[in-house]
């Protein structure tokens, strides 16, 4: 009998690679040039080859070749260092692409920056992007131009003239959102993150230039269903065209323009387009909303049909305005949610609700936090919700409430949660039955 005695003591037949491994390899090594080699592999060959594939293969190779796996969860742990899936619908390969666009549009400098850049991954992304969250907008380098007074650098303001011309070019969203096919969420600042000490207001504000190239890039963006653009000085004067172009939006189902500067006449604006759209939910905490918008806003939801969520905390909108809110509620059957927290109301509006909340069978969740209701407030309160059924969230913390009506608010909410929870295990026992 012949033996073979290998040159290295430690080889062993073991150890030698199957022909498959060897051809994964090789395909992993020279997919670039041999891609066709992949398109023909069982999404099972695929996923095996992924952890061979190199991170530093071109986008325009692996976007519309490699599916959603290994390789793109690999991607995205070089880049970022926190990487949770669950906020991109479990797809590596969404996350990757969102945040890669994300990251070229906030670092995108006016002037400078070519374009080619965002219209060359535009294509290699628009099928996987569904939301874009957008955190800052930077504004041309020239806009600041350094100089030297007793050895110390300072900044120089260029002319007023100039100066807005500057601050009407941040990024152009116009092709960006005709492109994406498929985005669902638009999540907008116009600010600029850490800008150190050359800090001008002028930095953290939508220009009317910006609201002109919204509006048209809205009109295109036929799939998007919320759109939020907060802490960009949004005031009336701005509010109203980006209000406008979205009255007949078929998607838009969310709005959010909460920290920004609309007043009474921005708020009419949100009144027409609740009386015309679809909107489901709108936050617009945190504005400058007085009476007279409240009021519009209340005509609005009295005959609305779909809106289930409102968010009006930290306005002015007063005891006239509250009134009108409350009043609305007697018509309104859709409304679930309702934050009217610091908006200088006292027990005047606190009373009207009462009336509404003992005939009242959909909302459930309502926020009266900062306000003062006081002893009277309080105690209508409470004597309406012992009628009342459906409230199972109440905040009326700081409100001056005393503690004996307060106690039987508390009481009346747990008592309706109590309710709640028993309808739904009795729902998913007959749904178990069924089953």
């Amino acid at each position: 009998m012949r033996i073979i005695i290998a040159e290295d003591p430690n080889w062993s037949l073991d150890l030698v690679p199957s022909l498959s491994n060897l051809c994964q390899r090789c395909i992993a090594d020279t997919i670039e040039d041999h891609q066709h080699l992949f398109e023909k592999l069982t999404p099972q060959l695929k996923d095996s080859i992924q952890p061979r594939l190199s991170l530093s293969l071109p986008l325009h190779v692996t976007a519309n070749l490699v599916p959603d796996g290994v390789f793109w969860k690999r991607c995205c742990q070089q880049r970022w260092n926190i990487c949770d899936i669950s906020h991109y619908g479990h797809s590596w390969k969404r996350m990757f692409f969102e945040r890669h666009l994300e990251n070229l549009i906030e670092l995108f400098v006016p002037e400078e920056t070519e374009f080619k850049v965002i219209l060359d991954v535009l294509p290699l992304c628009k099928n996987y992007i569904k939301r874009l969250n957008i955190t800052q907008l930077l504004l041309p380098s020239r806009k600041f131009v350094k100089g030297r007074d007793d050895d110390q650098h300072e900044v120089v303001m260029l002319t007023n003239e100039e100066e807005d011309d500057m601050a009407a070019s941040h990024f152009d969203f116009g092709i960006v959102l005709t492109e994406l096919i498929h985005l669902e969420e638009f999540h907008l600042a116009y600010k600029i993150k850490q800008c150190g000490m050359n800090f001008e207001w002028s930095m953290f504000q939508i220009t009317d230039r910006d609201c002109r190239a919204l509006t048209t890039a809205f009109k295109a963006c036929k799939t998007l269903k919320v759109l939020r653009i907060r802490q960009s000085q949004i005031d009336d004067k701005k509010c109203r065209p980006l209000l406008r172009c979205l009255m007949d939006h078929p998607s838009l189902i969310e709005l959010d323009l909460s920290h920004n500067i609309i007043r009474d006449a921005g708020a009419r604006s949100v009144a027409e387009l609740l009386s015309k759209g679809q909107l489901e939910k709108l936050n617009i905490c945190n504005n400058e909303i007085d009476i007279h918008g409240a009021k519009a806003l209340a005509q609005a939801l009295s005959n609305n049909s779909t809106l289930q969520y409102l968010n009006l905390r930290l306005n002015q909108v007063k005891d006239e305005g509250g009134e009108a809110i409350a009043e609305a509620l007697q018509n309104n059957t859709t409304l679930r949610y309702l934050h009217l927290g610091g908006n200088d109301m006292t027990s005047i509006t606190a009373v009207v609700l009462s009336k509404v909340l003992q005939k009242n069978e959909t909302l459930k969740t309502l926020n009266l936090s900062c306000n003062n209701l006081g002893e009277i407030g309080g105690k209508a309160l409470a004597e309406a919700m012992v009628h009342n059924s459906t409230l199972t969230e109440c905040d009326i913390r700081q409100t001056d409430i005393d503690e004996t009506n307060s106690a039987s608010i508390n009481k009346a909410i747990w008592d309706n949660q109590c309710a709640d929870w028993d309808k739904e295990v009795q729902q998913r026992r007959k749904s178990t039955i069924y089953l």
